[in-house]
């Protein structure tokens, strides 16, 4: 049994190590001065965000890009409070999300695409902040790589609390791994706060169709259903100029069935390469646990060379874990604090998601999916 663990947590440590491979051989990009060429559709689905989409809307006015060259259209998933058109310098259009299958933000952004003006749109969420250049790098980068489909960072902005850093820590290890992915030509996520594609690849991939029974997925079905029949057409934007900065939660139960939400989709992933990361990274965490458990109940029982493997096996996993993260972090300008205890921890809540995404039902945004 150690054996087969101790084959695992190798599988663990190479797949990890192949992406840190994928992270280092995409670089990042720097744009130069130009005239914008692009004109943008901002999509931004919401529901019950009076807080947050005024702080949203107001990065989007200070971005460094001509107002008459976006518009932002915000679909409104059945608010409980009006939406208040307030002034701003570019063109906002409020609409009400149509609802036609069992995911509200596929259904959102469904409704939203026929009303775009403009051939390229990006969604973003409505509890983000962009940057000042963040469209100004995006028109570069795609005439640059001639692209159809361009995904970007996300990352978190945190308070000084353990339940922040913890989610920090987890969400610099899902951007490394989307990062990663792209390196080695096999992308099979990404982030639909930071997502960018053109109408004309949206139709032609029949948008949402085969996935809409799944509540979320927006981004990664759409990502997978492009890589599989249009891979030139896929690029990622490794930019510190476009990093788009989000809110996370503020209580455990949220987190888990926000995760469980992310994890619900990976057993239709159309991505072999995904499916079987996925399942690494699962047996690499039960292995971890099923160890430790090991060690506790037979502590006294236990000769030398079980602590120098377990011990051996404990060193791979965080010293393969740790490099990811760091590069991510640095990546995206963060910093994590209770990194130790995050990572102890980290095995058991992922192994929930993992096992209760399978069966349970998760609440979001009010609402209850399966």
């Amino acid at each position: 049994m150690v054996v087969l663990f101790f084959t695992i947590i190798i599988l663990y440590f190479l797949s990890i190590g192949i992406l840190i491979y994928g992270f280092d051989k995409i670089k990042v990009f720097e744009a130069k001065n130009s005239v914008p060429k692009t004109k943008f559709s901002i999509i931004v689905p919401f529901r019950n965000e009076e807080q947050n989409l005024p702080v949203l809307l107001e990065s989007l006015s200070n971005l460094n890009y001509p107002t008459d060259f976006f518009e932002v259209i915000l679909v409104d998933d059945n608010s409980e409070f009006r939406f208040q058109n307030l002034e701003f310098r570019f063109k906002i259009v409020v609409v009400d999300n149509v609802r036609t299958s069992n995911s509200p933000k596929k259904d959102a952004i469904s409704t939203a695409i026929p009303l775009a003006k403009y051939e390229w749109i990006i969604t973003t969420d409505a509890d983000c902040i962009v940057k000042k250049n963040w469209l100004f790098v995006l028109d570069q980068f795609i005439h640059k790589n001639n692209s159809e489909m361009v995904c970007g960072a996300v990352t978190y902005k945190c308070q000084n609390t353990f339940l922040h850093h913890f989610q920090q820590l987890d969400f610099a290890s899902l951007q490394g791994a989307t990062i990663g992915s792209f390196g080695i030509n096999k992308p099979f996520m990404c982030n639909g706060a930071n997502f960018a594609y053109t109408k004309k690849l949206f139709l032609t991939l029949n948008g949402f169709k085969g996935n809409d029974i799944i509540a979320s997925g927006d981004d990664v079905f759409l990502l997978q259903k492009a890589v599989e029949q249009f891979p030139e057409k896929v690029s990622y934007l490794k930019s510190f100029e476009t990093i788009v900065a989000t809110k996370p939660l503020d209580n455990w139960k949220d987190l888990f069935h926000q995760r469980v939400r992310w994890a619900s989709k990976t057993k239709v992933y159309k991505s072999n390469f995904g499916k079987i990361l996925g399942l690494i990274v699962l047996c690499g965490n039960l292995g971890f646990i099923f160890l430790l458990g090991a060690l506790f109940s037979c502590f006294y029982a236990l000769n030398a060379i079980f602590y120098i493997i377990f011990f051996g096996i404990l060193f791979l996993k965080f010293f393969v874990d740790y490099l990811l993260i760091q590069k991510t972090q640095m990546f995206l300008q963060t910093k994590s604090k209770c990194t130790l205890l995050s990572s102890f921890l980290y095995p058991f809540f992922s192994v929930a998601v993992a096992i209760y995404s399978l069966f349970g039902k998760y609440e979001w945004k009010g609402r209850r999916f399966s």
